[in-house]
C-alpha cells in the first residue's frame, strides 16, 4: 500500500504532507481475482485518472459547499478537450482554494498542508478534519493533464476520501457501510474507463456514480452538523 507522499524540498514536510493511507485500497477480491484498488489506479490512463481523483472530490463537495455543479467545468474540460487549466481556475475562483502551494504553482500535485478557502463551513473535530482533507484534494488538482501528476493525485484523492467517509462514520467499528460504499464506488469509476470486459460505460456513468455518492455523504454531513448544532 502507498501513503501517497506529496513533493517537497523540506524532509519533514514531505512527512507531514502524506496523504492518509488506507489498507483497503490495497486488498482485492482474491477469490476473483480482480485487481485492489490500487492496482486499478497504478494502471489507469490519463483519462480515468483525471475522472477518479474528480470523482472523489465531487463525491465530498457536500464539505465544501452547496453548489453541486461547481466542479462542472473540470467535468466539461475531461469530457472535450478543453483548456483543463482555465477551467481549474474557474473552480478555485469559485470554491475560494489557494492552490498557491499545489498543482497551480508547481505544475505538479504538490501542496503544504490544507488551504483555509473562504467558502468552506467549518466544524468541530472529525467534521473539521473532513472539511481540510476536501479542501487539500481541491488544492492539489494538477494544473497539467500529465499522467504521473495525475495517478499522484487520483491516488492521495482515494485515500483522502475514504478517510473522510471514516471520519464522518467513526461511530462504526471495523468497514462501515458507508467507507465500504465509498470504496466500491471509487473501483466503479476506475472499471467504467478502464476498458474492463463487460463494464462498458464512461463518463456520463461516472457522474451518476459520484452524484449518487455525493447524495449520500450530503446527507450523512447534514445530519451531522445538526447533530453538533443540537449539543450546543
Amino acid at each position: 500500500m502507498s501513503t501517497s507522499p506529496l513533493p517537497s524540498s523540506d524532509p519533514q514536510a514531505r512527512e507531514d504532507d502524506a496523504w492518509p493511507d488506507s489498507a483497503l485500497r490495497a486488498a482485492g477480491p482474491s477469490d476473483t481475482g480482480q485487481p485492489s484498488l490500487v492496482d486499478l489506479i497504478a494502471l489507469a490512463d490519463e483519462r480515468a485518472l483525471a475522472a477518479s481523483g474528480l470523482g472523489c472530490l465531487d463525491r465530498c463537495l457536500p464539505l465544501l459547499g452547496d453548489d453541486d455543479q461547481v466542479l462542472r467545468p473540470l467535468w466539461v474540460s475531461l469530457a472535450d478537450g478543453t483548456a483543463w487549466e482555465g477551467a481549474l481556475g474557474e473552480v478555485r475562483g469559485v470554491l475560494g482554494a489557494d492552490g498557491s502551494g499545489g498543482a497551480a504553482a508547481s505544475g505538479g500535485s504538490g501542496v503544504s498542508g490544507a488551504s483555509r478557502g473562504s467558502g468552506a463551513p467549518r466544524g468541530p473535530g472529525a467534521d473539521s478534519d473532513a472539511v481540510a482533507l476536501a479542501r487539500r484534494m481541491l488544492d492539489a488538482v494538477p494544473a497539467a493533464r500529465s499522467a504521473d501528476s495525475l495517478r499522484t493525485w487520483a491516488d492521495g484523492c482515494s485515500a483522502a476520501a475514504l478517510q473522510i467517509h471514516r471520519l464522518l462514520d467513526a461511530g462504526n467499528d471495523g468497514v462501515s457501510p458507508l467507507v465500504a460504499a465509498e470504496l466500491r464506488r471509487q473501483v466503479r469509476v476506475l472499471e467504467l474507463l478502464g476498458g474492463r470486459a463487460g463494464t462498458g460505460g464512461g463518463l456520463r456513468q461516472v457522474l451518476d456514480v459520484s452524484t449518487e455518492g455525493r447524495r449520500v455523504l450530503r446527507a450523512v454531513v447534514s445530519r451531522s452538523r445538526r447533530s453538533v448544532a443540537g449539543a450546543d
